[in-house]
């Protein structure tokens, strides 16, 4: 299996998007109208499923007051047996239309979700990770009989075992999260306040509304500006906003129309980032290549010039064809960067500089030039 750690090319990512993106939500049962999506056309599947919570009755405290749970009937099924037909059905639909290269996201708590996770296993989908939302402001355990539950567990996962190509935007994240690896492990707080919807009687308007942070994180992690993004089980729409704000198509499948007018709304007033904000990550792996003899031909470094290292120690004399010249010797700027530092190999691009009238000025800052023209084009 193999994943992009660092999303498209800087070519491939550009933000001017050639076609308007859709947000659209579809009343009616998500296996039946998943199905009539085409084959192979998703590139991210995020679905939140009943957690078949199986309550026997109404939740009480302590006080004998009214604690406010998920007691709707799309919760509610007659058996495990017939929450795994449920599960076996929707995630089949989900899995044809997904591209080869698309990842499926699913998030469940401890009612489901180690079910959700065996029936993907069997289906085939291949297990990426697994991420637990670690809820900074959890609902605590009235009764005092249980650990109080705090968390929830997001299951990612690819197509197939064989799947290349998925996005994961590895060295955005790294750079968001101090230059140190994104951990499986997000600490976010629960859905509160002005985000969560609510009704014209003051009650949140679905019980299990998940926060824009959760979605935006998973969004930024697996998928690119452009892409389409579907969520069997809408809601009010939380996915859908999060993803028309970075850019992104979204198709939301919803059977309560209470629900998907509120997302509709919702997402209508949903105004997207601007595009400077959500390009692409651009990694030295995934920028286009550009020789130093580009850097002479553009006139950006002249030929006689003196290239540097940052402490002056060293010097070399750039020729007309793009080589340079230390001592006696001609080479790249890589060889020429080792053999001044007697060393095995060198990054001449970060080791080499230029004089100007402003002081030193690294050479990868006049490559970055280039690339950027480039990307613009």
């Amino acid at each position: 299996m193999v994943g992009s750690r660092s999303g498209a090319s800087l070519r491939a990512s550009r933000t001017q998007l050639e076609s308007a993106l859709e947000h659209r939500i579809v009343v009616g049962d998500c296996v039946a109208e998943m199905s009539k999506l085409p084959a192979g056309s998703v590139d991210l599947v995020f679905a939140d499923p009943p957690y078949n919570l199986q309550l026997k009755g109404d939740l009480k405290r302590p006080d004998d007051s009214h604690v406010d749970a998920v007691t709707d009937d799309w919760d509610k099924f007659s058996s495990f047996a017939a929450y795994d037909d449920f599960t076996r059905a929707w995630l089949l639909a989900a899995r044809r239309a997904m591209k080869p290269s698309a990842t499926l996201w699913v998030i469940g708590s401890y009612h489901n979700i180690f079910r959700v996770g065996a029936i993907m296993q069997d289906l085939g989908f291949w297990v990426l990770n697994d991420i637990v939302w670690r809820k900074s402001n959890p609902m605590p355990n009235f009764r005092g009989r249980r650990f109080t539950n705090a968390h929830e567990t997001m299951i990612w996962a690819a197509r197939d075992e064989k799947a290349k190509g998925y996005t994961f935007n590895y060295e955005a994240l790294k750079a968001a999260n101090d230059d140190v690896q994104a951990r499986s492990d997000w600490l976010i707080p629960l859905c509160t306040g002005d985000e969560r919807l609510k009704g014209d009687d003051g009650k949140k308007v679905h019980p299990t509304q998940k926060p824009e942070g959760l979605l935006a994180r998973v969004l930024l992690s697996s998928s690119k500006p452009g892409d389409l993004v579907i969520d069997p089980f809408n809601g009010t729409g939380t996915t859908g906003a999060v993803a028309k704000r970075l850019g992104r198509s979204y198709i939301g499948f919803e059977r309560d129309r209470q629900y998907a007018k509120a997302a509709e709304a919702r997402i209508a007033a949903i105004e997207p980032l601007p595009e400077a904000t959500l390009a692409p990550f651009m990694t030295a792996r995934s920028a286009p290549r550009v020789a130093f003899a580009e850097l002479v031909e553009r006139g950006l470094i002249s030929p006689g010039t003196k290239l540097v290292d940052a402490k002056k120690r060293h010097g070399a004399l750039v020729r007309a064809d793009g080589a340079i010249m230390f001592g006696d010797k001609v080479g790249s700027i890589h060889r020429m960067g080792a053999m001044a530092q007697g060393a095995a190999a060198c990054n001449g691009w970060t080791f080499w500089h230029v004089e100007t009238n402003k002081g030193l000025r690294l050479i990868d800052e006049l490559r970055a030039e280039i690339r950027s023209e480039m990307g613009s084009v």
